[in-house]
């Protein structure tokens, strides 16, 4: 009796000895460094557990509808505003934070957090042109304008070989650029401009695509997508391991794009804001921002990563803009609730035509 009761016992403390604590992180699809997963764990010895969002509104949707049990998450700049007016998320413990000396005074004290209570810069992109070399050329078309994804003239060469973001705010983003106008301009005149634009480029694309377009890309099904700088890094990579027949290229478009700053913040219902401080903080050492550029092609504003950074990518000015190019750039700032319906309106529109 005594060996089987001291059985049971072990049977049931087994499991819980056995227990590793997990860090839950909801964050873009392919945006950290798999090293750099595997070191975090080691050196906290617990698992990260990743939950993706291929866009903002797809974040942002899920979130305020009540999904909880992050720890950690990763949004936008206009996200992290829209996130703190609805009280969802934890202000920062600094004092835990040794490595926020890291961060780039640059993309510090922003307009949607100005003290940064809530968040610390992760990561940022452009939103631009990714594109076959080989065809493009053969084509004579120029990557580096918004006619590319827009003017039927151009679309004809490329029908069906073109994908957009699935995202409301950046599609809408590129055809204000394209027609001349900041991509916060908020005008309902100018929007539906916008839209009209959208809805005569739909027909000649092969689809709305935030999530597979890396691969479509790489392996040649697309010749053109429209996307995030890091994404087309990564394309381009995945071609040329692949020994593909051709390559990929990236070009930001001369009307002007979108720089995305991307953030770490903690819900306030995280159940493990120690571990997410100590996760934060280790993503702030320059080796662990660093990887994210060098693996996965991520625009960084960490100072202390720039000597770990390839050198290779640090001249690539659609990963790190430099002073002429950063002009040409904006943020997507929030927006209001009526704001937020009119953009909804118009886009349930473009998707049901």
């Amino acid at each position: 009796m005594k060996k089987l009761l001291a059985s049971v016992l072990l049977m049931t403390l087994a499991p819980l000895a056995m227990a590793v604590e997990q860090l839950h992180l909801f964050i873009w699809n392919d945006y950290i460094a798999k090293q750099t997963v595997e070191d975090f764990e080691k050196s906290c010895n617990c698992k990260l557990v990743q939950g993706y969002f291929t866009s903002t509104e797809e974040m942002m949707a899920k979130l305020l509808a009540g999904a909880s049990g992050y720890d950690v998450v990763v949004p936008t700049q206009n996200a992290v505003q829209a996130l703190a007016k609805q009280g969802f998320l934890s202000a920062l413990d600094k004092g835990k934070l040794a490595n926020f000396k890291n961060s780039d005074p640059a993309f510090l004290k922003r307009s949607y957090d100005p003290a940064n209570t809530f968040s610390v810069p992760y990561a940022f992109t452009t939103s631009l042109i990714g594109y076959n070399e080989q065809q493009l050329k053969k084509l004579g078309i120029s990557p580096d304008n918004w006619s590319t994804i827009f003017d039927p003239k151009v679309l004809e060469k490329l029908r069906g070989k073109i994908t957009v973001l699935d995202d409301a705010d950046e599609l809408f983003a590129a055809a204000l650029k394209y027609l001349g106008y900041s991509v916060n301009d908020r005008d309902e005149k100018h929007l539906r401009q916008a839209q009209q634009v959208i809805i005569k480029a739909k027909p000649y694309w092969a689809a709305f695509n935030s999530s597979s377009y890396i691969k479509e890309l790489a392996v040649g099904n697309i010749w053109v997508a429209h996307g995030y700088s890091s994404d087309m890094v990564q394309a381009k990579n995945d071609a040329k391991a692949a020994g593909r027949n051709f390559s990929i290229g990236y070009a930001l478009p001369k009307q002007g794009a979108v720089l995305a700053l991307d953030n770490m913040v903690i819900p306030k219902d995280s159940k493990n804001k120690a571990l997410a401080h100590q996760f934060i903080n280790f993503m702030l050492d320059g080796k662990n921002a660093a990887a994210l550029t060098n693996e996965m092609g991520a625009g960084n504003p960490n100072r202390a990563a720039a000597k770990f950074i390839n050198a290779e990518i640090k001249q690539q000015k659609a990963i790190f803009p430099d002073t002429a190019t950063l002009t040409r750039l904006e943020t997507i700032e929030a927006t209001d609730a009526r704001q937020r319906r009119l953009l909804s309106k118009l886009w349930t529109e473009i998707k049901i035509k």
